[in-house]
């Protein structure tokens, strides 16, 4: 039994964090300290008290000693592993990253990454993973660092830049819906009962929500050449592998979709988009699928809007309340994500291949070395290695390389400081374009104004009152 700790900055998690201390508590072989911390202490106080009814529930195998720190270097001391899981400001801020390009005619299905939501949100998060880049070469420099935040692609390159030795890698779960997706195929098209997703193996790479499968086969069937013929029956009402073909869920659940725009894509460039519709369509023109509320719907996905996501935390905290109380019974059983998994192999229990957010080191030969991509790495023994990956269709590469330079251009904003070269990033997201620069230049005011309290200790804001 490996003893670790394991330092969880936001550690007040509504969802993350439990998934993660379910995942823990049945996962073989390890045991130790999981370290909370978060600036909403009451919150952190909350998943201990879950982690301790976690521990006492038969289902149990590996037990852990949850404590929770007032201090974010003392959570991080004699830390082995760091997961980093964080809302950057509140829902309010979220609203007008979301929200106000409405105005302007321009929407967002997420609003999280890309788009003027996800830079607003970058502008807000940098700065607080340079906090935590700093803290981490200071107390814990030979701790892996696995981060769920978004943007994630702008979170890992904050990690490298300010502690280039960090040992660190993005967690996005986007990929594995891919697979779920893939094995509906096989299971329709071959006739045999629906596959695991791990049977299913993959080439992927791209940028976190914009990666691409180029190559994906089970036991030997290239399940890619399957995908015209599935595509014929299912395209005009849509497929959703996480009920097994309804189309129509999103009406009630922002987070599901219809898969129709992953379909139109392939039918387009001969690649399988990994992620969902959701987060795919604000990588590209919004002439496309995200025009406007009508035609999202048309292309069978919906628009998450921060309401929703209040309503959702709402219900989050009072479950949480109800596991920590003992007013609901804790459900202990394994989660789909794999940063347990990853953190096992790492300890060298057996080596694990899976799609993580690296910097380039020559896996994705088309890019430039030191833009944080997705491809598949391989996790063994205290090491990630990349694996190269297929080249991407010409026309895709293009898309990508051309989000991966707005977001470099984003990220070197945000490190100087430079509110022009931020705006520059902002009016050149493709969901913006179209949008004069007069508008635009205006838009980008009133988003900053709205979230000026998070930002007006690290940016110059004169003219932005």
């Amino acid at each position: 039994m490996k003893n670790i700790k394991l330092a969880y900055i936001g550690g007040g998690s509504k969802m993350w964090a439990r998934v993660f201390m379910n995942d823990l508590a049945v996962t073989p072989g390890m045991c130790g300290e999981i370290a909370l911390y978060d600036i909403d202490k009451p919150a952190a106080e909350r998943n201990k008290k879950i982690g301790e009814r976690i521990n006492a529930d038969s289902r149990t195998v590996s037990k852990w000693n949850y404590v929770v720190y007032d201090k974010l270097e003392d959570a991080l001391k004699g830390a082995d592993f760091v997961a980093c899981s964080i809302l950057p400001a509140t829902f309010e801020e979220m609203h007008a990253d979301v929200h106000f390009p409405e105005k302007y005619g321009i929407y967002q299905s997420v609003g999280d990454t890309v788009g003027p939501g996800g830079v607003l949100r970058a502008m807000r998060t940098v700065p607080i993973y340079e906090g935590f880049a700093r803290a981490i070469a200071e107390v814990c420099p030979k701790a892996w660092i696995i981060n769920f935040t978004n943007p994630m692609t702008i979170c890992t390159k904050t990690l490298y830049d300010v502690f280039p030795q960090v040992k660190a890698f993005g967690c996005c779960h986007e990929v594995f819906h891919a697979q779920e997706f893939l094995s509906c195929v096989a299971h329709e098209e071959l006739g045999i009962p629906r596959p695991d997703r791990h049977e299913i193996s993959i080439d992927a790479s791209g940028i976190n929500h914009f990666t691409w499968i180029t190559q994906a086969r089970y036991k030997g069937t290239d399940l890619l050449e399957l995908l015209p013929s599935f595509m014929e029956k299912h395209f005009e009402k849509g497929y959703s592998e996480s009920v097994n073909g309804g189309a129509h869920d999103f009406h009630g659940d922002p987070f599901r979709y219809g898969n129709k725009v992953k379909m139109d894509l392939f039918r387009r460039y001969g690649a399988l988009a990994a992620a969902g519709d959701r987060h795919l369509v604000e990588f590209l023109d919004n002439s496309r699928y995200l025009k406007d509320p009508k035609t999202a719907e048309k292309w069978l996905f919906g628009l998450t809007t921060v309401d929703y996501r209040k309503k959702q935390q709402a219900e989050r905290i009072k479950e949480s309340d109800m596991l920590a109380s003992g007013q609901k019974p804790v459900e202990v059983e394994r989660s789909d994500e794999e940063a347990t998994v990853l953190m096992q192999a790492l300890l060298g229990k057996g080596k694990v291949v899976s799609n993580v957010n690296i910097p380039n080191r020559g896996q994705m030969p088309d890019m430039p070395l030191g833009v944080v991509v997705e491809t598949n790495c391989v996790f063994d023994d205290d090491s990630v290695k990349p694996v190269v990956a297929n080249p991407l269709p010409l026309a895709v590469r293009n898309l990508v390389y051309q989000n991966a330079m707005n977001i470099e251009t984003c990220y070197h904003g945000i490190k100087e400081r430079n509110m022009d070269e931020i705006f520059a990033s902002f009016i050149n997201q493709p969901l913006m374009a179209g949008l004069p620069v007069d508008k635009a230049h205006a838009l980008f005011k009133e988003m900053v104004g709205a979230t000026k309290p998070y930002l007006k200790d690290y940016y110059n804001l004169k003219g932005y009152e």
